[in-house]
Formats: structure tokens, sequence, C-alpha cells
């Protein structure tokens, strides 16, 4: 959950989230990508966090988008960035 370079803009450019997904994927992963700032044709590939939370097994928070800090689940979670955080 999460792929900018940092909480709230669409700016991919030298993102730490990038290249964990890039890691789990080369490890055979198969990851549900979230970025909810990417708009205009820059989402290919990507899920909507809301399908994400049901489909996924485990929820990892790379990067706290304010959308993620509503979001109830009952899945695994590792918490990255402190969205879990009160």
């Amino acid at each position: 959950m999460g792929l900018a370079f940092k909480p709230n803009i669409d700016d991919l450019r030298e993102s730490p989230a990038v290249t964990v997904v890039e890691a789990l994927e080369k490890e055979g992963l198969q990851l549900l990508k979230v970025e909810p700032n990417l708009q205009n044709g820059r989402a290919e590939g990507l899920t909507e966090y809301n399908e994400a939370i049901k489909k996924a097994d485990i929820i990892v928070y790379l990067v706290a988008h304010k959308e993620f800090f509503q979001l109830n689940n009952d899945k695994v979670v590792l918490d990255f960035c402190g969205v879990l955080k009160e």
C-alpha cells in the first residue's frame, strides 16, 4: 500500500517503496500494488485500495497516504510507515 516517494504525492522517482515492491516481485511473490495518488492513465497495474484490502492475505503499508488511515481490515498488517500509529 503506497508506492510514492512520500505521503500524499504522485511522485514515484527514487521511491524506496518501489524498490521493495520490485525486490518482492523478483522473489516470485504475487502483489496487489496500491498507489491512490497516481492519476491520468499512470495507474496501470495498480489495484484500488478497498479491493486490495478484500483480496490480500497480508497488508503492507509502505507509504502513509491519508487514504490509508481510516481503512479497517482483519488481515495481518505490516506497517512500515506509521499508518496504524495512534
